[in-house]
């Protein structure tokens, strides 16, 4: 077949025969990626990591230790850090380049400084129970108060480690002095004591308080804040515990990621549900607990989670959180999307009809009868 200038041409039938040929000799691929290989096994792994009992990097002022897939291979898409800071001490102005970073102080206050691509910054204290959150690229700088802080930080990029930041000083201490003193209006003598390499964590003393009243003229704020007070939430009740949540409706600069608080009561539970757009990365604060997890074709995981452990969820994947023990259990709950999505399996149903899941099940329409109306989130312990 040729068309004008008898240029051969290519008919309908020709290409998507050569598209077929083509598809048969590649690898079919799902439509999202491969499965990461942790999660391509006959049995589904460990959904736990005991971060708690993992040795901390030991700093002069502060330790951390970090939970990415290095160390736990199924967190994919979400790794995190347990650090501690001494009263004054600062974790040094840095930047992650390949993700955002989202923390929740677990106890003591702490001053954070950031920079924005406007060069609007921002000066604020945390304390027990508040969040921040920096969008990937924004500067920052973490340093405890009085008393010192611990805090959880969890990052969008599983294969995000805290030991591979962008620190000033490890910039600065790899710049000729000659540069610095050109980009800075400085003698070259001014550099002569910097350091030559990241120093990480410095010490140093505590900062006087914040003026309750800034000067005139001397505020250059970004229009979001970068903190919000999670604990100071008015919870939503359920009657087998509560919730607090932090999306970006709630906390409009986290723009990636969720963060929510849920205190499960003795014997209830986080009822079976998925999340269709997101991961969930989990920091177990105080109790015992347990999570099962469905990954469909006959897979169910149940692993036992103590405080100090970490939990995750692959996106998508079945799964409900129970309190074995005889106190509160609380945890952290992170998703690695700033829009909050929850399917309940007790509302699924209730938005069914009966004579459809009598079907579906294989048992009596009237099982179905007595079930909830509407999603449970948190039922209680039956009496």
């Amino acid at each position: 077949m040729h068309g004008r200038a008898g240029v051969p041409q290519t008919s309908a039938a020709q290409i998507f025969e050569a598209i077929k040929v083509s598809a048969m000799s590649e690898t079919p691929q799902p439509l999202y990626g491969p499965t990461p290989a942790a999660l391509s096994g006959s049995e589904l792994p460990s959904f736990r990591y005991a971060l708690g009992q993992a040795p901390a990097k030991q700093f002069a002022g502060g330790t951390a230790k970090e939970a990415n897939a290095s160390q736990f291979p199924v967190s994919e898409a979400l790794a995190g850090v347990y650090m501690t800071l001494e009263p004054g001490a600062v974790r040094e102005l840095h930047w992650h380049a390949n993700a955002a970073e989202w923390a929740y102080m677990i106890e003591g206050h702490a001053r954070v400084t950031t920079i924005d691509p406007d060069n609007q910054s921002e000066v604020v204290d945390f304390g027990p129970g508040d969040v921040w959150y920096f969008p990937r690229g924004h500067g920052h700088s973490i340093q405890g108060l009085a008393g010192g802080c611990t805090f959880i930080l969890v990052f969008d990029n599983g294969y995000f480690s805290e030991f591979g930041t962008f620190s000033i000083t490890d910039w600065l201490g790899h710049t000729p002095h000659a540069v610095l003193a050109k980009n800075f209006g400085l003698p070259e003598s001014a550099f002569a004591n910097f350091p030559d390499h990241e120093v990480y964590i410095a010490k140093g003393p505590v900062p006087p308080p914040l003026a309750a009243d800034p000067e005139p003229g001397s505020l250059n704020a970004p229009p979001l804040t970068h903190r919000y007070r999670l604990l100071a939430q008015a919870p939503e009740p359920f009657p087998g515990g509560e919730m607090r949540i932090a999306s970006e409706v709630e906390f409009p600069i986290s723009s990636t990621m969720t963060g929510a608080l849920l205190t499960i009561a003795p014997g209830g539970m986080r009822e079976l549900h998925w999340h269709p757009n997101a991961v969930e990365w989990q920091y177990y604060l105080t109790g015992t607990g347990s999570m099962t997890v469905f990954g469909s074709g006959g897979r169910a995981r149940t692993d036992a989670f103590a405080a100090g452990d970490v939990g995750y969820v692959p996106q998508g994947f079945g799964h409900y959180i129970e309190n074995t023990g005889d106190e509160d259990l609380e945890l952290l709950v992170v998703l690695n999307n700033g829009t909050y999505e929850s399917v309940s399996i007790t509302a699924w149903m209730a938005g069914t009809p009966d004579l459809l899941l009598s079907t579906n099940f294989g048992v009596k329409e009237s099982v179905f009868e007595e079930m909830p109306g509407d999603a449970v989130i948190m039922p209680e312990e039956e009496q």
